[in-house]
C-alpha cells in the first residue's frame, strides 16, 4: 500500500509535469484529460522505453512541461514569506532552479509507469483558479484521490499544484524550505538544490553512458 501511494504521488506529478500545450480550449478537466491522454502515449512508446532513449525522453518532456505547468507560481508559494525579500535576480535564479530540480525529480522516475488509469471525479472553479479532482487506479484496484490546482493564463489553465490524499506539493516543499533557511540562511537552501541537481546530472550522463556501453 505505502508503495502504490508513493508511486501515486510520482505519477501525479509527472503528468502534471508532461501535458502537452495542446487543447487549450475548454474547461480545466477537459483540457487535463486530453493532455494526460497525450503523455500516456508517449509513457507507452515501446521506443522510448530502452534505456539508450534516455536523454531523448527526458528531452521532450521538458520541453512539454515547459508548455503547461506554472513554475514561477509554485516556486513563489513554496517559497512563501520568503519570497518577499528576494530580489528580482535572485527570484529568477530560483524560479529557474527549482522548475528544472522539479521536473528531473518526477522524469527520472518515469520508468515506473505501468498502466495505472486515471479517472475524472470532479471540478471547481473559482473565478480564475480551478481544483481538478482525480483518482489514481492501481492494477490492483487501489484508488489514490488526486486533486490538481489550476491558474486561469488567458485561455489556458496551468497546473501550479497538486495534492495526493490531501498532501500537497507546495506545501511539501513549503515545510523543507523554511527549515531550512529558519535554521540556515536562504543561500543554504540554494547551495543544497544545486548540490541536488549536481546529483541528478551525474545519474542522467551515468546512465546515458552505461547504455551506450550495452550498444552492440
Amino acid at each position: 500500500m505505502i508503495r502504490s501511494r508513493q508511486l501515486c504521488l510520482i505519477l501525479a506529478g509527472f503528468l502534471a509535469l508532461c501535458l502537452p500545450p495542446a487543447a487549450w480550449a475548454g474547461a480545466p478537466t477537459e483540457q487535463l484529460k486530453a493532455h494526460i491522454d497525450q503523455v500516456i502515449k508517449i509513457l507507452e512508446d515501446p521506443e522510448l522505453k530502452v534505456d539508450g532513449k534516455v536523454k531523448e525522453r527526458r528531452s521532450a518532456v521538458r520541453r512539454v512541461a515547459n508548455g503547461i505547468f506554472d513554475f514561477s507560481e509554485t516556486a513563489k508559494r513554496s517559497l512563501a514569506r520568503h519570497w518577499q525579500g528576494r530580489t528580482d535576480k535572485e527570484r529568477e535564479e530560483f524560479v529557474s532552479l527549482f522548475a528544472d530540480l522539479l521536473e528531473r525529480s518526477y522524469i527520472s522516475k518515469i520508468e515506473l509507469y505501468g498502466g495505472e488509469r486515471i479517472q475524472y471525479a470532479a471540478e471547481r472553479i473559482d473565478g480564475d483558479v480551478a481544483t481538478v479532482s482525480t483518482k489514481i487506479v492501481t492494477k490492483h484496484g487501489t484508488e489514490i484521490p488526486v486533486d490538481y490546482r489550476m491558474l486561469r493564463r488567458g485561455d489556458r489553465w496551468l497546473v501550479y499544484d497538486f495534492s495526493v490524499e490531501g498532501v500537497s506539493l507546495i506545501s511539501n516543499y513549503r515545510t523543507q524550505f523554511n527549515k531550512i533557511i529558519q535554521t540556515s540562511s536562504y543561500g543554504e537552501l540554494v547551495k543544497k538544490m544545486r548540490t541536488k541537481q549536481e546529483e541528478f546530472l551525474f545519474e542522467e550522463d551515468t546512465k546515458t553512458k552505461g547504455s551506450a556501453k550495452k550498444q552492440p
